[in-house]
């Protein structure tokens, strides 16, 4: 192909609709915000990690992260298939290679974690199975999350693929855990009555709601995408929905949360939104400073996208929301 006719296509593949919010980076951004960003080289003390991203791969760096430091710790690491991340490749490998691949890493972050941390770790069907084998070995299994995806390809010859797991493990028997902030609001269907009174639900202006305690299937999560103000071209971007839910049940305000595949910044904006301390490590620098520029928005903008007035909605509430709950800056999600 001609340069002149790759140069149009590229263009062309990078075009934005107009109501596209995808977040990106211009020079102006990078020439900021690439100062903020942090290595560490020598042991610190708690303090000195807070609040801060790392770019550099983690596994230099956690033998000089403070011992007993963190009360929550995110994995979201490449699941086994190949997939390409902004020119860095993840080869699929045999199950025995990943599952010796994440005890690699695994095991040298639970010095970190204190005797009352809290581990959650995204994966798919497959990646799953190593999950379960890294995680039954180092510490007490909890539950398994499965949240629908909704996205996904179609596939001819199996079921299509549209769901993921979300492991939860914990360091020992005392750990955190507060069902009554992650509760969700659902519309009731089939209302029930004790002697023509609501029995667990409330008549309201738009309709029937009760607020149902959170189960390990998740059917309310909505994958970003382009029309999202928290969208980036990240591939397996997580859900700030689906971070605060983890973060909320499992951490306190001012508590400390480590992510140490911290791709475009979801868990540190979030960590930021919910008032928690967010250590993150990224070794792309493009996505370190994707996460830098999340929390610059942050500063302004606190919504999380599906919860508001202190409770999770169901996809496609929005108009129940903005005539419900005002956001946690005092205004209606619409204004942003």
């Amino acid at each position: 192909m001609p340069a002149e006719m790759r140069t149009k296509c590229s263009a062309m593949a990078t075009a934005r609709a107009p109501r596209n919010r995808t977040i990106t980076l211009d020079a102006r951004d990078e020439a900021a915000l690439a100062p903020l960003l942090a290595a560490l080289h020598a042991p610190c003390e708690p303090g000195e990690m807070f609040d801060r991203i790392f770019h550099q791969d983690f596994q230099e760096a956690v033998a000089h992260l403070p011992r007993a430091s963190v009360d929550l710790l995110v994995l979201d690491p490449p699941y086994n298939l190949a997939k390409g991340f902004n020119g860095r490749a993840f080869r699929k490998q045999s199950f025995e290679d990943y599952t010796a691949w994440m005890a690699s890493w695994f095991s040298p972050l639970l010095p970190v974690l204190k005797p009352t941390a809290s581990i959650y770790v995204c994966g798919d069907w497959l990646t799953s199975a190593s999950i379960f084998q890294v995680l039954r070995e180092r510490c007490i299994i909890r539950n398994r999350i499965s949240w629908e995806r909704e996205k996904g390809r179609g596939a001819k010859s199996n079921w299509k693929n549209c769901s993921e797991d979300i492991w939860f493990a914990t360091v020992s028997d005392d750990y955190e855990f507060d069902p009554e902030a992650v509760m969700l609001r659902r519309r009731v269907l089939a209302p029930y009555r004790v002697d023509g009174q609501p029995k667990d639900w409330e008549v309201e202006e738009d309709g029937n709601f009760r607020l149902t305690h959170p189960s390990n299937f998740w059917s309310d999560v909505t994958v970003p995408f382009w029309s999202m103000p928290e969208n980036t071209d990240h591939p397996t971007q997580k859900p700030e929905k689906l971070i605060a839910k983890l973060v909320l049940a499992s951490s306190r305000q001012g508590g400390v949360v480590l992510d140490p595949f911290l791709g475009s910044g979801t868990t540190a904006a979030v960590c930021k939104k919910l008032g928690r301390h967010f250590v993150g490590f990224e070794i792309d620098r493009s996505y370190a400073l994707l996460a830098l520029k999340r929390l610059a928005l942050a500063e302004s903008d606190r919504v999380i996208q599906g919860y508001s007035g202190g409770v999770f909605w169901e996809r496609n509430t929005l108009a129940e929301q903005m005539r419900s709950a005002p956001d946690r800056n005092g205004r209606p999600p619409e204004a942003h």
